[in-house]
């Protein structure tokens, strides 16, 4: 049975950190409002030498020291992001050259907070079907870039950093480690509810991100709670079967509607919206290498991945470590 088994993670944020205090110098807003709403307590913002292939490239890095591997070995690179560097090529190719393993497949994957789960689901495929052995997944968003700093509604909610997986290959058992399963979901329907005014062909500009703010709730819940139940009836495994849950970090109230909805404990959930904000497809990843690094996740853990985006989209996928 071959299975994508993770060997190494990694993580980058800028140098920059941005407390809610900060922010309240320049929008109408403050830091209890902040976090009354949301959780969070700052977030990091790229400067003028940081893109998003810098913060990929350096998390990359780290998750390839962590996984004990040349970089000329990777096979494989799907870069989730909804912030490239240019339009095209894509920021993959960037990252592909930085680390030296030219030649290799690479690509960028677009599905915004669910970016992550999309890219390690077509990775995991991939790897299934021999075209690699060995794959670099990688979130990394600069949102600041995309955010209207007048709209107190929605720049406090987003931060920019990335975060990186090395997946192998391997022929294990069936209690082995490596993805077990993985649903993706999208509805083009509500593309209102969560978007960004602007793009090559219709504006030619970048635009700014919009948002009708409770809708996204609304639909958050409903529909993590909805794909993680698939997901575990895809892999046989109960709630009570789930070690930790490493959601998107959006904000903290979805977070523990959505434990709560799922019977789940809140100890088992992951929570780094506090430090980071939202980082869109950054924001798994990430939060998955905090909890690896300070010892929370260990080796033979089971581990759900899970966020919801713009789209929307929205898919998890049940790990074992």
């Amino acid at each position: 049975m071959i299975r994508s088994v993770l060997k190494g993670t990694g993580s980058a944020l800028p140098k920059q950190v941005v407390s809610n205090a900060e922010l309240a110098k320049r929008v109408d807003t403050s830091h209890d409002w902040i976090v009354e709403r949301t959780g969070i307590h700052q977030r990091f913002i790229a400067d003028e030498t940081e893109t998003t292939s810098t913060l990929a490239i350096d998390a990359a890095r780290r998750a390839i020291e962590a996984a004990g591997v040349d970089a000329e070995s990777i096979e494989l690179i799907v870069l989730a992001t909804s912030t490239p560097d240019q339009t095209f090529p894509a920021s993959a190719t960037i990252v592909q050259n930085a680390l030296g393993c030219n030649g290799c497949i690479a690509f960028d994957v677009q599905a915004v907070c669910s970016g992550f789960l999309y890219a390690i689901s077509v990775a995991d495929a991939m790897l299934k079907a021999g075209q690699a052995k060995r794959a670099l997944v990688i979130g990394a968003e600069t949102f600041s870039r995309i955010l209207d700093w007048e709209d107190r509604t929605t720049c406090v909610l987003f931060g920019d950093g990335a975060g990186a997986m090395l997946l192998d290959a391997e022929d294990n058992g069936e209690d082995g480690p490596g993805i077990l399963a993985s649903r993706l979901h999208a509805d083009g329907a509500h593309n209102e509810l969560l978007y960004v005014d602007g793009g090559p062909s219709t504006t030619q500009t970048v635009g700014h991100l919009r948002m009708q703010g409770r809708e996204v709730f609304r639909h958050a819940v409903k529909n993590l709670a909805s794909v993680l139940g698939e997901v575990l009836d895809d892999a046989g495994k109960q709630p009570s079967d789930i070690d930790w849950v490493v959601p998107h970090q959006a904000n903290r109230r979805i977070l523990d509607a959505t434990a709560k909805k799922l019977g789940l404990p809140l100890e088992k959930v992951v929570v780094t919206v506090k430090d980071h904000a939202n980082t869109s497809a950054a924001s798994v990843p990430l939060a998955f290498d905090v909890a690896w690094r300070d010892g929370r996740i260990k080796s033979g853990d089971l581990v759900m991945l899970e966020a919801m985006g713009g789209g929307f989209t929205w898919g998890a996928s049940l790990l074992r470590v």
